[in-house]
């Protein structure tokens, strides 16, 4: 019997990257896919991708109904909604995986400085599991409710984790550049993701106050060592898909390349998704609608220089939700994931 599956807020990326992957994976089956304002209309018809693969119809089921009804519940939710729409079904025992930022991080004074407004469920903070499996593999295993992380924030994360881990992060301060495609900014068109104001321009927004830093603090600290702080300049690319940061940070002892190299290849061995690079760089095209991550470390002396690239509404949010799905329904972790990118 196939594990029953409702997406709610399926209109926007995020929901419509969910119904691909979970349309297409063997153990799984979408029963629900949940919208207020396109009630009754095919799936097809705002995800255009998925016209004629199914005959799957957007739906507004009750609370009841959704709990009997499906095995996982995923929440494509806006920040600030998703807390008010999925702490009920949490309560009730439904196996939940967020993939907004409500449940990520464990200080509510935190989560209203970087999100702009109060929890509307403060006494759910740190009580979802983190949804990075490079770190949190088995808690994944055992868990009922994931909060998946944020786009940047994974990056960031697969970066970064291995020398947290060893650690050889000290209290300096990293300093990350990160570049991001338009659809990372929803499917409602705004001024940063209009295409002609965004096409043939760099943009740097939200500088040194990304909402992904302190969940990023969060899970280094947890891992080992966390910085002091990280100095995060976001820029908006003009591209549709895809992800590509680059960390530097000086390290509480020196280090070659080949000893980091080394280091990330064995934190990353049994990480399916993860490719650790020697002879080229992370891009974004070798990524682009995969749940692949691309990484390279190096070092200069005690200078610390790596770059990720992944795409960032699979492995930056889909993707990564699904895989957690499989940790905890007990599937192998790449099913339904484990397609190539296309090149070129």
């Amino acid at each position: 019997m196939k594990t029953r599956v409702g997406i709610i807020g399926a209109t926007g990326y995020g929901g419509g990257e969910l119904l691909r992957l979970l349309l297409r994976h063997a153990q799984t089956e979408v029963v629900f896919a949940t919208t207020r304002t396109e009630s009754g209309k095919p799936v097809g018809a705002v995800h255009r991708n998925l016209d004629v693969l199914t005959d799957l119809t957007f739906s507004a089921p009750g609370e009841d109904e959704l709990v009997a009804g499906t095995d996982v519940i995923f929440g494509a939710l806006p920040h600030g909604a998703s807390a008010a729409t999925l702490t009920p079904l949490v309560e009730r025992g439904a196996r939940v995986i967020d993939l907004s930022g409500d449940f990520r991080l464990r200080d509510a004074i935190a989560y209203k400085r970087h999100y702009k407004k109060d929890h509307p469920h403060p006494h759910m903070l740190g009580r979802a599991t983190y949804g990075c499996p490079e770190s949190h593999r088995e808690a994944l295993r055992a868990t009922r409710f994931v909060a998946a992380p944020g786009c940047f924030a994974t990056a960031i994360n697969l970066a970064l984790l291995p020398v947290a881990a060893a650690g050889l992060l000290n209290a300096c301060a990293v300093h990350v550049t990160g570049m991001t495609g338009s659809s990372g900014s929803g499917a409602d068109a705004s001024e940063g993701t209009h295409h002609p104001t965004r096409a043939g321009t760099l943009r740097a927004y939200k500088v040194l106050d990304h909402q992904h830093v302190p969940e990023i603090m969060q899970l280094l600290g947890d891992a080992g060592t966390a910085p002091n702080t990280i100095h995060f300049t976001p820029i908006s690319a003009p591209i549709v898909r895809g992800i590509l940061v680059i960390a530097t940070t000086v390290l509480a002892q020196p280090a070659t390349t080949e000893t980091l190299t080394s280091m990330y290849q064995a934190y990353y061995r049994d990480a399916p998704f993860v490719k650790v690079l020697t002879s080229r760089e992370p891009e974004c095209a070798t990524v682009a609608t995969t749940n692949f991550a691309e990484v390279r470390v190096r070092a200069n002396g005690g200078l610390l220089h790596v770059t990720t690239s992944l795409d960032n509404l699979v492995k930056g949010g889909a993707g990564q939700a699904v895989q957690c799905m499989n940790l905890m329904m007990g599937f192998p972790e790449s099913a339904g994931l484990d397609w190539p990118g296309t090149w070129p």
